[in-house]
C-alpha cells in the first residue's frame, strides 16, 4: 500500500561583523504551510498509483523550498552565479504543458520529467563552473531534483548523504532531504535519526518545530504514540506562549495548529491542558462573540 506523504513542510558562509548584528536567516513555516499544504492536497489524490509517482511527490516537497532559498542564497554570490542560479531556478519551477499560453515567453515543459532532468543540467553546470559555496548550493539542488526522476533517486540520496556530512547551510538542508527520503524508502528508524540530529541543533536552519513535527510524525509510524504526543504537545505548548519584541502573544503557525490537532486526536487529555494553560481574560475586558 502506498505510504502518505507528509507536510512538508532547503555551504558555509563567512559570519556577518558583529557590527552588522546580523541574524541567520532560516526558512520558516510559512513558506511550508503554502507548499506543504499543496502537496498534501495531490499527494492524497493519487495513492496507490505506483511507488514511482509518490517518490516524485515527495521530492515535490523537498525541492519546494529551493525557491525560498535561493532568495536567500543569492544576495550572497556574484552577480554571475546569482544570473545562473535564477535561470536554473526558472527552469526548476516552469510550467508543464502541451499549450503554451500564447505571447508568454516564459519556459515550459511537456513533462515533470523533461524538467527536471533539464534542471539537473543547469544546476550541475553551475556547480562544475563555480565551486566553493555557489558550486555546494548547487550540488544540493542536484539532488533534490534527482529525487524526481525514479531512475536517478538511488544517486540523489547517496549525494544528499555526502552533502548532509558537512556543516552549514547545505548540510542541515541536505539532511533535512535525505530523512524524507528515508522515510519514504520506509526507513523510519534512518530518518528518526536524522531529523533527532537536526532537533538537537542550537541554532538549525529550519524552524524547530516544523522539524519537531515531522519527528512526531515519524514516531506516530513507528508506534512511538508517547513519544509523539509529547512533540505535538510541546510544539502547540511553545507557540502558546511565543512573544513578540513587544511583548504580545504572536499568532500560532500553520505548523503548531496542525500540532495541537494531531494532540487532540491522540491523547485528548493532555490537549485540555494547553487551554487550561491559557491565561484568564482580566476582569471588566469585553469578550468578542465568536
Amino acid at each position: 500500500m502506498a505510504r502518505k506523504k507528509r507536510h512538508v513542510t532547503a555551504p558555509q558562509f563567512r559570519k556577518p561583523e558583529k557590527k552588522e548584528e546580523k541574524k541567520k536567516e532560516r526558512y520558516r513555516d510559512e513558506f511550508q504551510r503554502k507548499i506543504g499544504a499543496k502537496v498534501e492536497s495531490v499527494s492524497k489524490k493519487f495513492e496507490g498509483k505506483g511507488k514511482n509517482f509518490l517518490y516524485a511527490l515527495a521530492a515535490v516537497a523537498v525541492l519546494a523550498v529551493l525557491i525560498g532559498i535561493f532568495y536567500t542564497w543569492n544576495r550572497r554570490s556574484n552577480a554571475q552565479a546569482q544570473a545562473a542560479l535564477g535561470k536554473a531556478i526558472e527552469t526548476a519551477t516552469a510550467q508543464i504543458t502541451d499549450v503554451p499560453q500564447p505571447g508568454s515567453g516564459a519556459k515550459t515543459f511537456k513533462t515533470e520529467k523533461e524538467r527536471s532532468e533539464a534542471a539537473v543540467n543547469e544546476f550541475q553546470a553551475i556547480a562544475d563552473k563555480f565551486g566553493g559555496g555557489v558550486g555546494e548550493k548547487a550540488k544540493y539542488f542536484v539532488a533534490v531534483t534527482k529525487l524526481k526522476l525514479p531512475d536517478q533517486r538511488a544517486e540523489a540520496i547517496q549525494e544528499l548523504e555526502t552533502l548532509s556530512s558537512n556543516s552549514g547551510e547545505v548540510g542541515e538542508l541536505s539532511k533535512f532531504a535525505l530523512a524524507h527520503a528515508r522515510a519514504d524508502d520506509g526507513n523510519l528508524d534512518g530518518a528518526a535519526a536524522l531529523f533527532q540530529e537536526l532537533a538537537a541543533l542550537e541554532d538549525p536552519i529550519l524552524a524547530k518545530e516544523t522539524i519537531n513535527f515531522e519527528l512526531a510524525r515519524i514516531y506516530e509510524k513507528q508506534g512511538k504514540t508517547a513519544e509523539a504526543v509529547e512533540l505535538y504537545f510541546k510544539i502547540a505548548k511553545d507557540a502558546s506562549e511565543a512573544k513578540d519584541a513587544d511583548g504580545k502573544p504572536i499568532p500560532p503557525s500553520t505548523t503548531a495548529g496542525e500540532a495541537k490537532k494531531k494532540l487532540e486526536e491522540l491523547n485528548p487529555e493532555k490537549a485540555k491542558e494547553l487551554d487550561a494553560a491559557k491565561p484568564p481574560i482580566p476582569t471588566g475586558m469585553p469578550q468578542m462573540p465568536f
